[in-house]
């Protein structure tokens, strides 16, 4: 579960980090009078969980009222990377003179929390990482003990963080793992962390994901999950819907799978052909044909898809059910909206394919031919 920055913010500033004064608006009066309440000069922030938002021209900075109608009506409606813009951020301008970074997430690897710092904030940090990993400083906690004051102060040092605010910077972190601790957090980061003039650290943006199956323990965050719900993406409610693990990507193959890592196998296939993946769907086990349909109508609503590749490996998984709600799903349209490709295998994938209408899709042997054809039919379309 993603909160959205406004809810993760409510969330930060509770635990006392300190956060912009801010307030929602869904509308172009509602920003204005957010912003007078506030004070110039205020951001005004297009509330969808996407990155690069203000490259996308999904954040501006405005100094009067005229300049915040004029930014409210651009941003609000408009698409951002496939997200629809219902509501805004309006907040207030920070001036500061740096930008860090500070995160808590889990090393798989390691089987730990990490807690990172950097002083290269406010840019995507998966580039700082691959480009330059050494600007991030990791520590790692176990959970047993927690996040010890030494590690805060340790991690805040490694990465060069000035001494000025190198004492509050620590408390931020803490109070961050805390909360990923205490909130049973996936992710949880200020990027950026912005240093004032006056040696203040004011959380400037806020990201926390939350783990699904403890939402049990944290009724506060479910409430927040059902209002970003009734607020959100019609394709994550469409998700949320069908009961899909569904991640909207930045590409235009569209891929279904069966199992999380089948559906990153493919993933991976799409780049290396060539391709860009335009989402993560996963069916999961035992999909019948009924969900089957409903994941290539969740495919087919996402206006960056342009080709879509199937690729289901039967174990609980009937080949001859996944064909049959394929066939199902595409027999509804009096003209298939974008081109699908079939891959098959496992279980009763040859009753399978046997089923499968080859009027309406296109039957591949080996995923790689699958991912391959795909890449192909969705470069056809901006040809």
């Amino acid at each position: 579960m993603k909160l959205h920055e406004y809810q993760a913010k409510q969330v930060f500033a509770d635990a006392g980090i300190p956060t912009p004064a801010s307030q929602l608006a869904s509308d172009v009066d509602g920003v204005v009078a957010a912003a007078e309440e506030i004070g110039y000069p205020v951001a005004i922030k297009a509330q969808v969980q996407v990155g690069g938002r203000g490259k996308a021209g999904g954040i501006k900075l405005v100094d009067d009222e005229d300049e915040a109608r004029e930014a409210a009506d651009e941003i609000l409606g408009m698409d951002l990377k496939g997200y629809h813009v219902d509501s805004v951020l309006v907040e207030g301008a920070v001036d500061f003179t740096d930008e860090l970074y500070v995160g808590i997430t889990m090393d798989r690897g390691e089987g730990k929390p990490v807690a990172m710092v950097s002083t290269k904030g406010g840019v995507n940090i998966e580039e700082v990482a691959e480009e330059d990993p050494d600007a991030i400083a990791k520590e790692h906690i176990d959970p047993s003990f927690g996040m010890h004051p030494y590690q805060a102060r340790k991690a805040v040092y490694d990465a060069g963080v000035d001494k000025s605010v190198a004492r509050d910077v620590s408390s931020v972190l803490t109070t961050l793992y805390q909360l990923w601790d205490d909130r049973d957090g996936a992710d949880a980061e200020i990027n950026p962390l912005m240093v004032t003039a006056d040696d203040e650290v004011i959380a400037a943006d806020a990201v926390m994901n939350i783990d699904e199956d403890a939402l049990f323990r944290q009724p506060e965050l479910a409430e927040m999950e059902a209002e970003a719900a009734s607020t959100g993406d019609e394709l994550e409610q469409k998700a949320d819907e069908y009961g899909f693990d569904y991640v909207r990507l930045e590409g235009n193959t569209g891929i279904i799978g069966n199992g999380a890592g089948l559906v990153m196998t493919t993933l991976d296939l799409v780049d290396y052909y060539g391709g860009e993946p335009a989402n993560f769907l996963d069916v999961g086990g035992g999909a019948k044909a009924d969900r089957i349909a409903n994941a290539l109508d969740m495919v087919f609503s996402d206006d960056n898809v342009d080709s879509v590749v199937f690729n289901i490996f039967g174990g609980i998984t009937r080949g001859d059910e996944v064909a049959k709600g394929i066939n199902e799903a595409l027999e509804q349209f009096d003209e298939i909206p974008k081109p699908v490709v079939v891959r098959l295998a496992g279980t009763n994938w040859e009753e399978g394919m046997e089923i499968l209408n080859e009027d309406l899709v296109t039957v591949e042997q080996t995923l790689e031919d699958a991912v391959q054809r795909a890449v192909e039919y969705a470069g056809e379309v901006n040809e």
